[in-house]
């Protein structure tokens, strides 16, 4: 049974030279320019913004996107989107790191996807080169999850929304240039909901820190204020009340981004237990030896052999165009369930050490909560599979 963090890939037999190659190029980026800062980062609570144009030098930021925008597109596939988070993962589950610095992989695509040609000129090449940054703006201080009844407001007048509204725990919210917002236009219900792009220096616009959280102590997470403000029409994206579609063709590859992160983050938990067990001695003898630190281990190669299994599966349909919003709800449980499991066992294997800043599995334990909640809890999600097998 092979425990160490690489193992996991040697499943995928779909990886190719290429996949490797940006492993590595990953791998000595985040090394030399992430995980010696990390820690000071989430003390400081914020990422230097000359991180943005170091990103975009190795091609991070522009992973995915459209060639004809400054994207790296061509012969890319989600095995490469998945190593980005399987990386960050390694080095400590940075997840502060990919809710600010790749929060454009939430906040561009219903502009590449929906918006006009203008406005993608305008928005995308600046923000895949690093020189500006985008944001999505979905959850209210009235709800999270409940999409179809957004509160935020945008009236028709001539040529401009007048928008009107809050929007809070917005990843990127204080740096961001741009938001995708989600507003109503329209009726009651998500007939209603459009998705409106907000330049955030329009005036009526503004914003404040949400600095006191659990985890992702290093990410940018603000509450944005609208009051009357004017957002001429040609920011519409897509058409008007059809919001909601814009919003759940992002869900997937969100939840699936999540996902892969969190597996990764229960195989760090599970490295960073084994090598502790392997060196730490208690009554004479390795905690390797001990019968009940080994079951525990055990255990935890068992949960993530499933997850890694079913994620494996998932990504495949996803290239395919196949993947079942169903089968990624419950994989997005069973992936948060996990890490947290991990996270837990973990931390009774390293005992106090686990307990001290600067421990990965310190970092990891107080990320668990964000990412069983963000991007659809567990109860919504248990509850969205089951609708969408029509029970």
């Amino acid at each position: 049974m092979s425990l160490d963090f690489d193992s996991a890939r040697l499943h995928n037999r779909l990886l190719t030279a290429d996949h490797e190659s940006w492993r590595t190029q990953l791998r000595k980026f985040l090394d030399k320019e992430v995980a010696p800062n990390l820690d000071d980062w989430d003390e400081n609570g914020k990422i230097p913004d000359e991180m943005w144009a170091k990103a975009a030098d190795i091609g991070l930021l522009q992973l995915g996107y459209p060639e004809q925008y400054g994207g790296v597109s061509e012969g890319i596939d989600q095995h490469y989107i998945n190593i980005v988070g399987e990386e960050l993962a390694r080095i400590g589950s940075a997840g502060g790191i990919s809710s600010t610095l790749l929060v454009h992989g939430i906040g561009l695509p219903p502009v590449i996807n929906f918006a006009s040609d203008d406005i993608k000129e305008e928005v995308v090449p600046a923000v895949l080169s690093g020189e500006k940054r985008i944001s999505l703006g979905i959850t209210e201080p009235s709800g999270g999850s409940d999409v179809a009844n957004i509160q935020t407001t945008a009236k028709a007048e001539g040529d401009f929304y007048i928008v009107n509204g809050s929007k809070t725990f917005i990843s990127g919210g204080m740096g961001a240039n741009w938001v995708s917002t989600a507003v109503r236009t329209g009726e009651a219900g998500p007939k209603g909901v459009s998705m409106l792009l907000i330049p955030m220096d329009l005036a009526g616009v503004s914003r404040t820190p949400l600095d006191k959280k659990q985890g992702w102590w290093c990410s940018d997470t603000a509450t944005l204020y609208f009051d009357n403000v004017k957002v001429p029409k040609k920011y519409l994206i897509g058409e008007e009340g059809h919001g909601f579609l814009v919003i759940m063709h992002n869900f997937n590859s969100e939840r699936l981004a999540m996902i892969t992160a969190m597996e990764a983050a229960a195989r760090c938990c599970l490295e960073e237990a084994v090598t502790w067990a392997q060196e730490r001695k208690t009554f004479g003898k390795r905690l390797a030896d001990h019968q009940v630190i080994r079951h525990k281990v055990a255990l935890m190669k068992q949960k993530i052999n499933a997850t890694q299994a079913y994620l494996l599966h998932l990504t495949e349909a996803f290239i395919e165009g196949r993947c079942h919003p169903g089968d990624l709800a419950m994989l997005k449980v069973q992936a948060s369930e996990t890490m947290e499991f991990c996270a837990r066992e973990a931390s009774q294997i390293l005992g106090g050490a686990s307990y001290l800043r600067g421990s990965k599995v310190e970092r990891i334990y107080r990320e668990v909560r964000v990412n069983a909640i963000g991007g659809g809890s567990e109860e919504i999600m248990r509850d969205l599979a089951a609708s969408q097998y029509k029970l």
